[in-house]
């Protein structure tokens, strides 16, 4: 129990490091020898001393020790490994916490001959007690005793070499020289044992019944007082013979290979058992799990279903792509008998990983409408997986920043040890996208990408999280417009959907740029947008005109600003006199302009002509054609009365190949034949400039801004607005319409009320006259307006400032 806990398993010592306590620290192993000196662990270092350090179990850290290791006391039947574990925060492995742990196991009778295959490495131990060699295997190895023979006669009893046997040559080693090249090698006063790395040098690939082996063979020679002795040493480990079908795991291991036979001649199975994590397993236990161990007479094959009970599924990543890979750690026990070695055990751990099964994530969003909360959830993940960032708007940022970004992470733990993270938004947070779908809905789109880191292997994926929500809450653009003068207004007030939505007059941008060009008005203060072109434009349609008037039309839409598509279309028709269309000079002069209506599409206002087809427009628009003549030219007819002397044309357009007009407008110029003007005039000062009550249509707006800059006003989404008492508040009222830069705004009387309604009771008077209530503790402030970018007339704007302050009666305050 605790951080580190201990496991005698025959012949092997197992300390396991909880994932709990050593997560995120970076470890380093030492192997502390019977005389106390602590050798730090490497990967040459373990697989040439009988080591092993793998990771099981979603994080945990096991290490493995062989009973001979080269660090272990030995003591009868007891063999103790004592460890060194560092763990610290930080790679260079300052203010590291160290661990000790020493473990004495037992282990049982010793077979004449074991061999393990270890994860890292291969080993072998043989008795001292050589029996009887057989002939041919004799006569076989007679090289060996030649290259051995000089170096063991000249050395002291406790030096001996390994032979090593090559399909091309034989190479033999000493002792110094085969630690050198990685090769474990121990000796007791029973046993000789040889420990060979995966990678090393003499490592043949052989295969024997269709698997392929690791395989070295060799002999060991060692001098006993006056003898030198052989043993065979060789050992050979199964590579692969993993097979998968039907979503079970099929691992076969071929019997009595020739590499470990040679010399014997007759077999006899003594035992065949099968495990999980070095434990063996009852045929009970196993039928339990589903696990099927076949014994045949050539192989033994072990059955185990894909997710069975004893493995465990580890997450990975393949081309990007999140999945899983069920791993299991296998053990399998093989004693046989033959007449050359007697008992042999081979004992085999295998980890067996499944191939790579991709997963799809599971992306639920259980946003929250009535509080306006983006709520999703991602998952399910398996304990080794681990959300390290997120990328919002491009802008990369890790977990615990996300907060500032308006994202809460948590994450969810379940009994199975899965997990799920729940990735919070406010709907109005910045990094959630806006958009105007149809009627009076939003979508609210959340695209996020998340990164995670897979433990322990660090590989990592990404997840793009886009989730959408649909709100019944769009506020579209209104309205409204009125004809002044010459001109046709049209004032857009913004709702909450239009931010990035242009103006556009016939498929035509409508720009501050474009409006100059054209004498247009365009001005946008953020919540309105007004727009003033003239009578007599390019954008201006016209679709009838009578005695009574010519009935024209603007019509605006506004676009979406990045497909174009229409999204709102707004226009106001007006009837103008048709006096605006013709000038009659004093001198005789006609100035008539012609407009194309919209019931003639295909009319070319460059081919309107008079009554005499020789007179053709002096200017020419799309839309309109101006005339200018003299009432004796152009086939000008005139009569006579009494009084006034007439002359009339017509404006006329004919079709190609077509003699009847299909555009006809009748004009006149009357002048009076007779008539006497008396003017009368004295010299006098001028009076001074006095100010008459008038009537007319005037556009105001009243703003309430943040600050005093006045430069961030409340948005509609933003009322009702919360303030205490005495908090300033910055109210702005502006003139929107008309554009006359001759109008001053003066505001004479305004007044709080306790409701909406302006006539309600009761009332505070905030300015009385144009100026500050007298009688109020904390008087109304005005501050001076300056021209900007965003005020181009400041006579029409007044600014001001009061303080907040609530109805009372009595000692009651008064709600509405």
């Amino acid at each position: 129990t605790g951080p580190v806990s201990s496991e005698c398993l025959g012949n092997l010592l197992r300390i396991t490091l909880s994932a709990e306590y050593f997560e995120e620290k970076y470890l380093s192993f030492s192997v502390v020898d019977p005389s106390g000196v602590a050798w730090e662990l490497d990967e040459a270092m373990a697989s040439q001393c009988g080591y092993t350090v793998t990771y099981s179990n979603w994080s945990n850290i096991e290490f493995r020790a062989s009973a001979l290791s080269c660090h272990s006391h030995l003591e009868r039947d007891v063999f103790t490994v004592t460890i060194q574990i560092k763990a610290s925060h930080t790679p260079d492995m300052k203010n590291a916490a160290t661990h000790w742990k020493s473990t004495s196991c037992h282990y049982g009778p010793q077979s004449p001959r074991q061999l393990v295959c270890e994860s890292n490495y291969m080993e072998v131990s043989v008795r001292k007690e050589v029996p009887q060699t057989v002939k041919d295997f004799i006569q076989d190895e007679s090289e060996d005793w030649t290259l051995a023979f000089p170096e063991a006669k000249a050395r002291e009893a406790s030096i001996w070499q390994i032979v090593f046997h090559q399909p091309e040559e034989k190479k033999a080693l000493l002792v110094s020289d085969a630690w050198s090249a990685g090769y474990g090698l121990n000796t007791t006063d029973t046993r000789v044992l040889l420990r060979i790395p995966y990678t090393a040098e003499q490592i043949q690939l052989v295969e024997d019944q269709g698997i392929t082996f690791s395989a070295v063979r060799s002999s060991t020679f060692y001098k006993q007082r006056w003898m030198i002795l052989m043993v065979d040493t060789a050992v050979a480990c199964p590579v692969d013979g993993v097979d998968y079908a039907n979503k079970t795991i099929i691992w076969t291991v071929p019997k009595y290979i020739q590499l470990l036979s040679a010399g014997a001649t007759s077999f006899k199975d003594v035992l065949v058992e099968a495990g999980v994590d070095l434990h063996k397993l009852s045929a009970k236990e196993m039928a339990s799990r589903r696990y099927v161990l076949l014994n045949d007479l050539n192989a033994i094959t072990v059955k185990i279903p894909i997710g069975a009970e004893g493995g465990y599924y580890k997450t990975s990543v393949s081309s990007g792509q999140h999945g899983t890979k069920y791993t299991i750690n296998l053990f399998l026990e093989h004693q046989w008998e033959d007449n050359k070695w007697g008992l042999t055990k081979y004992t085999i751990i295998k980890e067996i990983e499944t191939p790579f099964e991709p997963v799809e994530l599971a992306i639920t969003n259980n946003s929250n409408l009535s509080v306006r909360l983006m709520n999703v959830t991602v998952g399910m993940f398996l304990p080794d997986v681990e959300l390290v960032n997120l990328t919002i708007e491009g802008v990369t940022v890790a977990v615990p920043e996300a907060v500032q970004h308006g994202c809460q992470i948590y994450e969810i733990r379940y009994a199975n040890s899965s997990k799920a993270y729940v990735i919070q938004v406010p709907f109005d947070a910045p990094s959630i996208k806006k958009e105007y779908v149809s009627m009076d809905m939003r979508a609210y789109t959340l695209n996020v990408t998340l990164a995670f880191i897979i433990h322990p292997t660090s590989e990592t994926f990404t997840v793009q999280v886009i989730t959408v929500s649909t709100v019944k809450d769009a506020v579209l653009p209104s309205a409204r417009g009125f004809c002044e003068g010459r001109n046709l207004h049209l004032i857009i007030t913004r709702g909450n959907v239009d931010q990035n939505w242009l103006p556009f007059i016939s498929d035509w941008h409508l720009t501050p740029e474009a409006a100059q060009k054209f004498s247009y008005s365009l001005r946008d203060n953020g919540s309105h947008l007004a727009i003033s072109v003239p009578f007599l434009s390019s954008h201006v349609s016209y679709e009838d005109f009578h005695a009574s008037g010519i009935k024209a039309s603007l019509h605006v839409t506004l676009k979406d600003g990045i497909t174009l598509a229409n999204r709102k279309d707004f226009s106001i028709s007006c009837r103008f006199s048709p006096s605006e269309l013709i000038q009659c000079l004093p001198n005789g002069t006609v100035v008539i302009t012609a407009v194309k209506l919209v019931g003639i599409a295909d009319l070319d206002t460059s081919l309107l002509v008079l009554r005499d087809r020789e007179c053709k427009p002096s200017l020419v628009t799309e839309n309109t054609a101006t005339f200018k003549f003299n009432v004796n030219t152009c086939g000008t007819n005139r009569r006579f009365n009494s009084t006034t002397m007439t002359y009339e044309n017509e404006v006329l357009y004919f079709r190609p190949g077509n003699d009847t007009p299909v555009y006809r407008l009748k004009f006149a110029c009357s002048y009076a034949i007779k008539q006497t003007v008396d003017v009368r005039y004295e010299s006098k000062k001028n009076p001074p400039p006095s100010i008459k009550p008038g009537f007319g249509s005037l556009a105001l707006s009243l703003k309430l801004f943040k600050e005093k800059s006045y430069s961030d006003p409340y948005r509609e989404l933003e009322y009702p607005v919360v303030k205490y008492l005495r908090e300033a508040l910055y109210f702005e009222v502006e003139l929107l319409q008309p554009e006359d830069e001759r109008l001053e705004l003066n505001l004479n009387d305004c007044w709080a009320t306790n409701s909406q309604s302006q006539d309600s009771l009761p009332q505070w008077p905030i300015l009385i006259k144009g100026c500050a209530n007298s009688e109020d503790s904390y008087r109304t402030v005005f501050h001076e307006v300056n021209y900007s970018s965003r005020v181009k007339f400041p006579q029409h704007l007044k600014r001001f400032e009061v303080r907040m302050f609530t109805f009372v009666q009595g000692t009651t305050l008064l709600q509405e």
